[in-house]
């Protein structure tokens, strides 16, 4: 028979949080991360156990931090810029970026334009991988590179990915849009249109909107409930010779690929 020393807790008290609220806090965000869309903070009490009282409370907290936004209209919560900006720590920390760059060296080496890897952080694009092809000219999408995500192709395509709500959330009114070359989407409105063409399409075109006389394509790459994770793209010249289908297919092709190898396999 084994005797527990008096100095050592037992089992029950060694598994239980020491901290209620950041065990129900992080247990919150986990329960919406793992959501395709906003949810109800009655559904939050009832799957979690949590009273619903401390559900409010908590999540006033998160919205103060900007982890959590609320959707009056539907009554619901859905992660806020904040847990973006972790997601973008988590990539900047290496497992995208190391899983993507040779999917990326070996597109832009096939297809000869240069093509980037990046990641949501509030309403900008961080790019985490860039692959230059030889010989082309050097692009602004550069690591550690910051954009406005309604202007890049890589940001429209994970715009696109999100749940309606949360875009509206991200951008509510006509301030919410930053411009660079006096083209693009400047109010929700037109935003909406553009995204109602990206997933038409299955893919994201940037024309001049970043920078002028260059193109974009872009495909999001998702997790297991649909969620965009990072995105690829592929970017040229106006005047390169360049077969759109065939890059198009190419850039999610490798999309695929690297949703694969972080274990979502092919959508």
């Amino acid at each position: 028979m084994s005797v527990i020393p008096d100095s050592q807790p037992s089992a029950p008290e060694r598994s239980a949080p020491q901290v209620p609220a950041a065990d129900q806090t992080l247990r919150i965000l986990r329960f919406l991360a793992r959501r395709a869309g906003p949810v109800a903070a009655s559904a939050l009490a009832r799957e979690l156990g949590i009273p619903r009282s401390t559900v409010y409370h908590l999540l006033a907290t998160l919205e103060a931090h900007g982890f959590v936004v609320h959707l009056p209209q539907e009554r619901r919560w859905g992660l806020g810029t904040s847990a973006f900006e972790l997601a973008g720590g988590y990539a900047r920390q290496e497992p995208l970026a190391r899983l993507g760059r040779p999917l990326l060296a070996g597109l832009a080496d096939r297809l000869g334009e240069s093509a980037h890897l990046a990641v949501m952080t509030g309403r900008d694009v961080l790019y985490i991988v860039e692959e230059r092809a030889l010989r082309r000219p050097a692009l602004i999408t550069d690591v550690g590179v910051r954009l406005p995500a309604h202007l890049t192709a890589t940001g429209r395509a994970m715009l696109a990915a999100l749940p309606r709500a949360q875009v509206r959330a991200l951008y509510p009114d006509a301030g919410s849009f930053a411009e660079r070359t006096g083209r693009g989407p400047s109010t929700p409105r037109e935003l909406r249109e553009v995204l109602r063409d990206v997933r038409r399409e299955g893919f994201a075109r940037e024309d001049g909107e970043v920078t002028a006389d260059f193109r974009s394509v872009g495909v999001a790459v998702r997790d297991h409930v649909g969620w965009p994770v990072a995105a690829v793209a592929m970017t040229w010249t106006d005047e390169a010779p360049i077969d759109e289908a065939g890059i198009v297919a190419a850039v999610a092709e490798t999309a695929q690929q690297l949703q694969r190898r972080l274990g979502y396999g092919g959508r």
